[in-house]
């Protein structure tokens, strides 16, 4: 196939198949009928300047927003940087800097360094003639080590095979859940209750005699789990990883939770309980993929709300259950319409958390209206970006007053 597509073509056909090939390594889906595309783009329009050739290439490879960062990156280091192979292994060895040189990696570019350097070796030390035998040590014993990298970086830095790492260690998390205080009581012999109903009971069966006293205790109840997973464009980077975080929390053993219900909402509602039974998760999310198909859309949170509130929150929050909200807030329609649905959504369950990945950032604000409408409905506010984050809440579900981020953003939010 490589053959066929740079036949006759020069060196500008097989640069251009090595990058779709990068492309591809970092995630982005070209196949060879997107490059036989490129060069036959190239080859009727031709190209003057740099601009030209990149929106090009764009758009022959590129189908969906969320893939440009990884794009640009790629972009950039194959086609312009001349320091290619040292810039990029520089992104994934240790570096001495500075202070006041760091920077947060731009979203992709972890992931286009990655595929641009695979199959390529480190370059080899060079050796300082004048001094041969001096040896430099470092001491390790306060540095942090790869677990700990790796649980505390955003979902949307990872490269693929830290995502591949991130999601074995997702699917080790659980959401343990107290049980839900209950004044009914159940039959119970070492019961602290005593129970003269059932003592009379066995005293009339044997001639009035009363015998041992009978006794109960508070019925055992465990809450449900809801989850409400936003699958739009704005989410893409971290949606998958939460559903597998949701697929763990639905298949765990001895969590408590009496139930685990899942939706994703994008432009519509769609229920994937069924889906996220099933033991492999691969399989599951394919299913749930299959079923809903507003994947990496636009956003409608209001809308979606309020199909819940109508179709499913007398089902699945009978029982005193807990919603989790993960979505960004982001939303594009009416704000009180939104706010509306929010206020029914809390009065009707026991405790409303809202997972926004956004909230990694320092100075994260309440500025956007559909993230004011939201804010004051839920009870907790809290962040979903990282295993971190993840495991925090875990904590968070145990302590009835934890409220996270929403307080500070209440005070801070412009009124």
């Amino acid at each position: 196939m490589a053959e066929v597509l740079t036949k006759g073509r020069g060196k500008l056909a097989e640069n251009v198949m090595h990058f779709g090939r990068a492309l591809r390594a970092a995630g982005v889906p070209v196949g060879p009928g997107r490059v036989a595309d490129a060069l036959a783009a190239l080859e009727a329009g031709g190209f003057e300047h740099r601009r030209d050739f990149y929106h090009m290439l764009a758009a022959c490879f590129l189908s969906r927003p969320e893939h440009r960062p990884v794009f640009d990156q790629c972009f950039a280091l194959f086609w312009r940087d001349p320091q290619l192979l040292e810039k990029a292994l520089g992104l994934f060895l240790p570096e001495l800097r500075q202070p006041g040189e760091e920077r947060a990696p731009k979203p992709g570019e972890s992931r286009a360094a990655e595929a641009m350097t695979q199959g390529m070796e480190a370059p080899p030390a060079r050796e300082d003639p004048e001094d041969p035998g001096e040896e430099i040590e470092i001491d390790a014993r306060l540095t942090m080590s790869t677990e700990d990298r790796l649980a505390s970086r955003d979902f949307e830095q990872m490269t693929t095979a830290e995502i591949a790492a991130a999601k074995r260690a997702v699917a080790t998390l659980s959401l343990p859940v107290r049980p839900i205080a209950s004044r009914r009581t159940r039959a119970e012999p070492r019961g602290r209750a005593p129970d003269w109903r059932a003592t009379m009971r066995q005293a009339m069966r044997r001639g009035g005699e009363i015998g041992d006293i009978a006794r109960r205790a508070p019925r055992i109840r465990w809450p449900a789990l809801v989850c409400l997973c936003d699958i739009s464009g704005s989410m893409a980077g971290y949606s998958r990883m939460l559903l597998h975080f949701l697929h763990a929390a639905a298949n765990a053993r001895g969590a408590g939770w009496s139930r685990v219900h899942a939706f994703t909402f994008g432009t519509r509602l769609t229920n994937i309980t069924r889906h996220l039974g099933q033991r492999d998760v691969d399989e599951a999310l394919a299913a749930a993929g299959r079923e809903a198909t507003d994947w990496e859309g636009g956003t409608r949170i209001g809308h979606a709300l309020e199909a819940f509130n109508r179709d499913w929150s007398r089902r699945v929050l009978g029982q005193g259950g807990v919603v989790l909200l993960i979505t960004d807030g982001l939303e594009r329609e009416d704000p009180e319409r939104l706010g509306l649905a929010a206020e029914r959504l809390r009065l009707s369950c026991r405790k409303l958390i809202w997972l926004n990945p956004l909230l990694r950032w320092e100075g994260f604000e309440a500025r956007a209206a559909g993230v004011r409408a939201l804010l004051p409905q839920v009870d907790s506010f809290r962040a979903a970006h990282s295993i971190d984050s993840l495991r925090a809440l875990a904590d968070a579900l145990n302590r009835p007053d934890d409220m996270g981020e929403k307080g500070r953003l209440l005070w801070m939010a412009p009124r």
